[in-house]
Formats: C-alpha cells, sequence, structure tokens
C-alpha cells in the first residue's frame, strides 16, 4: 500500500479530482473501481469519490504501476487576464511566488468555477523547468497573501513549514461588535457539518469523535465604540473557516459574512471583511520570508469611513532568522 498525506493545498478538494492529480496514468475506471471494493482508505476508513479532503488527512492505496501520463498543454491566457494576474505578484524569486488575491477570485476549481488561480500558473511557469504549483489556499472571498511554489523541491518544503505550523499568520478582520476582552485566545474545537454540496464549520465538545483542535489569537486593532471594531487574528491551527467560526463564536462576526452571521450594514460593501495582511515563512532557500499586503478596496474604503488608522504594508523582507 502507498500513503499520501494531504497538503493544506489540497485542502477542501474532493478525493477523486484530488488522486487523479496526484496518481499519474489513474485512470477514472480505475478510480472507481477502487473505492468500490474499499481499496481506498482515508485515514483509516472507506473512502467516497466526492469525500473533501482537510491538510493532513492520510490517503492509503494499492501502489499501481504508473501509465505514461499524456503530455500537459499549457494553457495561454488572454492579455487582459494575464495583466491581472501580473498585477497581484508582490514577491518572486527563484523558488516562490506570493500574490496578493483579490476577493472573489477561487483558487481551485470546481462546479461551475471557470477562472481559478489554479488554473492561471501556467501564464506563471515563464522559462521555468516545471510549473508552479500551489502549497496552501484562501477562502474564495478572503483577500490576501497567497503563496506558489516554482519548483517541487521548493513546494515541498513549503507545505511542510504550512503543515508544521512554522508559518506566521496574521488576517486583518473588520468584525460586527467589539470582542471582550480587547485581546485573547480562542481554544474552540470545530468540526465539519455538510450542507448540501457544501460545507461548514461549527462548534464542537472536546469529546466530540469529529472534533478537531481550532486555536486562534486576536487583538483588537481599532474600534468605533461597540458597533465595530478592527482585529488581527492569527490562527495557531488550520482549519476549514476557522476564523469566520472563531469569531462568530466571540459575538462579534466579521462583517459581510452572510454564513458565519456578518449581516451586510450600509454603507460597506457587501463583501466579505477578511483579509491575510501579513506571512512569515521559512524560505525554501534558507532565512525567513516576511510580507504584507495592502488592503482590498472595500476594505481600505470602510476603515477610512470609521475613521481607523490604514497602514499601508511594509516592504517584503528576506533575512536570517
Amino acid at each position: 500500500m502507498a500513503e499520501i498525506q494531504i497538503p493544506e493545498a489540497g485542502a477542501e478538494m474532493r478525493l477523486d479530482r484530488f488522486l487523479r492529480r496526484a496518481v499519474p496514468g489513474l485512470t477514472q475506471g480505475t478510480l472507481q473501481k477502487l473505492l468500490r471494493t474499499g481499496k481506498i482508505r482515508l485515514n483509516g476508513a472507506r473512502a467516497e469519490a466526492n469525500t473533501r479532503l482537510a491538510g493532513g488527512d492520510v490517503l492509503s492505496l494499492p501502489a499501481l504501476e504508473a501509465a505514461a501520463p499524456r503530455p500537459r498543454q499549457r494553457v495561454e491566457m488572454d492579455p487582459a487576464r494575464l495583466r491581472e494576474l501580473e498585477g497581484m505578484i508582490l514577491y518572486q524569486d527563484a523558488s516562490v511566488i506570493v500574490l496578493n488575491k483579490p476577493a472573489g477570485l477561487p483558487v481551485q476549481g470546481g462546479a461551475g468555477i471557470a477562472v481559478h488561480v489554479d488554473g492561471m500558473l501556467d501564464a506563471l511557469q515563464g522559462s521555468g523547468a516545471e510549473r508552479p504549483r500551489l502549497v496552501h489556499r484562501l477562502d474564495r472571498d478572503t483577500s490576501g497573501l497567497l503563496v506558489i511554489a516554482r519548483t517541487g523541491q521548493a513546494a515541498r518544503g513549503l507545505a511542510a513549514a504550512f503543515r508544521g505550523r512554522e508559518v506566521e499568520k496574521t488576517y486583518w478582520a473588520l468584525l460586527a461588535g467589539l470582542p471582550e476582552p480587547l485581546e485573547g485566545r480562542i481554544d474552540l474545537p470545530l468540526k465539519r457539518i455538510a450542507l448540501g454540496a457544501t460545507a461548514r464549520a461549527a462548534p464542537a465538545g472536546r469529546k466530540d469523535e469529529d472534533a478537531q483542535k481550532a486555536i486562534t489569537d486576536y487583538r483588537v486593532l481599532d474600534k468605533a465604540g461597540r458597533k465595530f471594531s478592527l482585529a488581527a487574528l492569527s490562527p495557531l491551527t488550520g482549519r476549514m473557516h476557522q476564523l469566520r467560526a472563531h469569531c462568530l463564536a466571540l459575538g462579534t462576526p466579521i462583517l459581510g459574512d452572510e454564513v458565519y452571521g456578518g449581516v451586510f450594514a450600509e454603507p460597506f460593501a457587501p463583501q466579505l471583511h477578511l483579509h491575510a495582511r501579513r506571512l512569515a515563512f521559512p524560505h525554501p532557500e534558507g532565512g525567513w520570508l516576511s510580507l504584507e499586503a495592502p488592503l482590498p478596496p472595500h476594505m481600505l474604503q470602510a476603515l477610512r469611513y470609521l475613521g481607523f488608522s490604514a497602514p499601508g504594508a511594509a516592504k517584503p523582507d528576506r533575512a536570517a532568522r
């Protein structure tokens, strides 16, 4: 049997789609037969084709003699879309590309999704021998820093860093309400709940067999009375929708997050006000890379309306640590 540990970049992917990418030459017929006979196991249990994966899951399957994969055709991007992609690039070197992903752009494809970051990566290959690849993901409606590996070696190192919690992450969120206390830690296990074709996170008891450890540090940066506040959120674990569910549990949902209680309010844009502001992580070639992403227009407008400070982003910094 072969084992595959799911990287953060594979979170939320369907099991069948992930395996067709991960195992060269694996046909749909062979995949369905292995699933039907229970020879593919997810965390030791039988798996279904439409199961959504989570980072850290372990897939077991028989070692297969891989057929020679067909050469992959590079996707050409129209000039307007290419300019849009180039405008997202905050930093790049021989190993890493970091994008400032706009809100509303999915990281990966799915039903009804034609445009996504993963589908744009051919355009970032340039003269390199390898196609860049994702090492983690952001929700569709979350803006901010997204790290892309330019080589397989870089991808393995970065995926391990994200999986091993070596990456320091800071998000900015505009909250409906004011948390009490103004700084603290949310240690609240979460579990995934299926809602038709989608899923959401919900609080779970510590003895619940489906519970996953979830911890977020938070700090209020600014406030407008008790109606609105700007918070810095630092997830110490990486669960699906962790920040959104934890903010709701505080009684201060993220503005514009209608799934997790954050109703829209005039005059703010009807969008999720959550931004991946800062990342610091071990660079594949040594040292540490620290980056900040400028705020998206809808959040910048909201902060200015409330009279909150809206500092610009610091320049990328690569240094020993």
